[in-house]
């Protein structure tokens, strides 16, 4: 059953079937329930996207480009708020979703981001190959990190971070640490030292968090190269864990007093480290993270963190791309969440 064989069925123009589909307000709602009712009846389901998607150039969805796997993306709180508000715009305006990640990506088919209208990247790229295959005139926004030429959407990485030590700092810490996340440009799950390469301000969100950090431990009085840095790879347990038993196991004469956390996935691992070990939070050990996941809000002791609106986030981007506002460079407020665990 094709357009022509049920407009012929109906005796209606391919024009009215095609309306009863796409423009339903060219049709009365009698006329058009009638047209629904027998295309269902008939076996017809609707107009060809593909054919449509060639005559007309645009095939109504929309591309996030994800720095890591599927996988990681789907499980990561932070991610998924930012998919959840994308994908609440894309629906409210007739658009569909595809995901594509950044790594592995060698097993997505041979051009199929070309499908696309146009793209959001997310997250620092592991490299620049599937940008660089990226159709040049489909409009693009890069989210937490910049691509050259392109708007972007950012939150107040460094001011954030930087209210958040004023706070922990209020209490004069003996030891304060900061734990990274993809801070060198080579792998690192562990102690940064000297012989590592931090990666650029313009590529990782973690440059301009730890400037928010240091100039407030700089205000207090502290060398800020004598803090101990530690890098994590990966924003799971699994990888947190290691670099956070190490730091924690210390003996408690050098042990950090302090911990200033990138993440709260890194922040709340800590936590159950600590308590699993019986150290006293925020007694012996204080702890801060980063994103206001509800995890870290519905424990006890409710972790001191900084709130981002990551759904938020992703309604402006898509809300960028598909042209409703300006496509500039955005910068989002965030929101500073005083807990338990540095009170």
């Amino acid at each position: 059953m094709t357009l022509k064989d049920l407009a012929l069925e109906l005796g209606v123009s391919t024009a009215t079937i095609s309306n009863a589909f796409n423009r339903p307000d060219q049709l009365s709602p009698l006329l058009r329930d009638r047209i629904l009712k027998e295309a269902k009846r008939l076996g017809y389901s609707g107009p060809d996207a593909k054919a449509r998607s060639l005559r007309t150039g645009r095939s109504s969805i929309v591309a996030v480009i994800l720095a890591e796997s599927l996988t990681y993306s789907l499980n990561d709180a932070v991610a998924s708020e930012f998919l959840s508000g994308v994908a609440e715009v894309l629906d409210a305006h007739g658009h569909t979703l595809l995901l594509l990640p950044g790594r592995g990506h060698a097993s997505q088919p041979p051009g199929s981001a070309n499908i696309a209208d146009g793209f959001i990247v997310y997250g620092l790229m592991p490299n620049n190959k599937l940008l660089d295959e990226l159709p040049s005139q489909r409009p693009l926004v890069s989210v937490d990190f910049d691509i050259d030429g392109c708007p972007t959407v950012h939150i107040d990485d460094r001011d954030a971070s930087y209210d958040m030590a004023m706070h922990a700092l209020k209490q004069r810490p003996k030891r304060p640490a900061i734990i990274n996340l993809r801070l060198t440009k080579e792998q690192c799950n562990g102690r940064v030292t000297k012989a590592h390469t931090m990666l650029p301000d313009s590529s990782t969100i973690s440059r301009a968090r730890l400037d928010g950090f240091h100039a407030a431990l700089k205000e207090h009085g502290f060398d800020t190269g004598e803090i101990p840095l530690w890098n994590i790879e990966e924003n799971v347990f699994d990888v947190c864990s290691p670099v956070i038993t190490e730091i924690i196991d210390l003996p408690a004469e050098q042990r950090p007093d302090l911990l200033l956390c990138m993440s709260d996935r890194i922040a709340l691992t800590a936590l159950t480290l600590a308590e699993q070990r019986g150290i006293q939070v925020p007694g012996e050990l204080r702890i801060t993270g980063f994103d206001g996941i509800a995890e870290g809000q519905y424990r006890a002791p409710r972790l001191t963190t900084v709130r981002q609106d990551s759904a938020g986030k992703g309604r402006v981007a898509a809300n960028m791309i598909l042209g409703r506002i300006p496509k500039t460079q955005q910068l989002l407020k965030t929101e500073l969440l005083l807990g338990d665990t540095c009170p």
